[in-house]
């Protein structure tokens, strides 16, 4: 979190808009809480372990941000981040899937992007051994020649590429055990202490590849030499610890409709075993203890019928801030449509672009697919911006269809076009339930 010292909670919701449009209550919610722990990593003395994250509620219809503004903020701090589903809780009888294997999910993430920084860092490194392996299996006894350094820039520069080496490809197999616990039933893919490695040997195989191929796989064996794992790990566990987010969607689906059987004892259950991870637990993953205490859970749900009160009181407290999201206006879907970095106009631009042709939307186009998007959710189920790709691809299937075509090399996508392609079949409501 250290690196990200400089982002204040306004430059954190500046960045989020490149993304998402509106929803500002909610970005600036997320953007203290993201603060709120650089703030608590600097902070002096015993104190600083006593302050926990103030998990957050998102309520909203579907298709609003929720998700999004989870998980772009998560690339934004480059903190560990994984997004689950409560229902998977209970989906297996009366507990489903371990409620616990969210945080060790967590974990792996975390090791692995502490992985892939190692691996940048030394990526010159490992890149330099693996071509000096190479040129040795495609020049026998060149060793410390003077042709050597001219030979080794032959090989970057690709002229051996076409070549074909055989290399010894090798592949670990860990023991799998299946561990059948009351939580039914989990893999468990065990650490190997180093001193007991000799007992389970790496699988070796010889392949024949070309030259351009062995250049990656050499690379990639040369890096795992030079990472220390041990160390790895321990920065994974530590990073999960202290910047892991975990975004838990449809908890509303968890609130008991007040039966005393079936699913919804199920619910009550999963809503408890929630309540120690969320306040603060020591789990057992593969990789060791993992502590909760720190993890940052952001929870999410439409919420239709019920409401946050209606959760367990335990549970609540453990979710003091609320964020509610609103639904999305023609307006929005205006702006989402242009505006965002990623948005849909420039995305579908880019698509045709590749078939060598141009596409460009009029804003008159613009607003009419706002228009039949807004329309479509007020007549059916209001699904949020995710309305907008279904009648964006349906106003271009013809086109995508169509090209490559001769003679296009560009196309316009004007208001009629759009009225055109849409009119008729959002009038239909029973036609529109199935391609809308």
């Amino acid at each position: 979190m250290a690196d990200n010292k400089f982002l204040t909670p306004k430059e954190i919701v500046e960045r989020l808009n490149r993304y998402i449009i509106g929803q500002d209550e909610a970005k600036k919610i997320v953007a203290i809480a993201i603060r709120n722990r650089w703030r608590r990593q600097n902070v002096q003395g015993p104190l600083r372990e006593e302050i926990v994250p103030n998990n957050i509620i998102m309520i909203g219809p579907t298709g609003v941000g929720k998700t999004e503004i989870a998980r772009r903020l998560a690339q934004l701090v480059k903190a560990p981040f994984i997004k689950v589903e409560a229902t998977k809780f209970t989906e297996v009888g009366y507990v489903g899937k371990d409620v616990e294997s969210m945080v060790r999910d967590l974990v792996e993430v975390s090791i692995n992007m502490v992985k892939t920084e190692k691996i940048k860092e030394i990526e010159k490194k490992a890149e330099e051994s693996a071509f000096k392996r190479l040129l040795e299996m495609i020049l026998p006894g060149i060793g410390n020649t003077p042709e050597k350094d001219h030979y080794l820039q032959m090989l970057k520069d690709g002229y051996f590429d076409e070549r074909f080496v055989e290399i010894d490809i090798e592949k670990r197999i860990p023991p799998i055990m299946e561990v059948i616990s009351s939580q039914g039933m989990e893999e468990v893919n065990f650490q190997i202490p180093e001193e007991l490695e000799a007992l389970f040997p790496p699988i070796k195989k010889r392949k024949k590849v070309t030259v351009k191929e062995a250049k990656e796989i050499l690379k990639s064996q040369e890096a795992r030499k030079l990472i220390d794992m041990d160390k790895v790990i321990e920065e994974g566990k530590k990073k999960a610890e202290e910047e892991g987010i975990i975004f838990i969607d449809e908890i509303d689906k968890l609130i008991s409709r007040g039966e005393a059987h079936g699913p919804d004892v199920s619910r009550r259950g999963v809503q408890r075993d929630l309540l120690p991870i969320v306040e603060g637990t020591t789990v057992a993953t593969k990789y060791g203890s993992v502590k909760t205490d720190h993890i940052l859970f952001i929870a999410a749900g439409a919420f239709s019928g019920v409401s946050p009160s209606d959760l367990i009181p335990e549970l609540q407290g453990r979710f003091p801030i609320r964020a509610e999201l609103n639904s999305l206006t023609k307006e929005d879907f205006v702006r989402i449509l242009k505006e965002p970095e990623n948005a849909l106009v420039k995305q579908y631009k880019a698509l045709v672009g590749t078939e060598g042709i141009n596409l460009e939307f009029t804003e008159g186009a613009i607003e009419k697919i706002a228009e039949y998007a807004y329309m479509a959710n007020e007549k059916m189920e209001n699904i949020g911006a995710r309305r907008l790709h279904t009648v964006m691809n349906y106003v271009l299937e013809e086109l995508l269809f169509e090209l490559p075509k001769p003679g296009i090399l560009e196309f316009t996508v004007t208001e009629d076009y759009v009225d055109k392609r849409l009119k008729d079949l959002i009038q239909d409501i029973d036609l529109s339930r199935y391609i809308l």
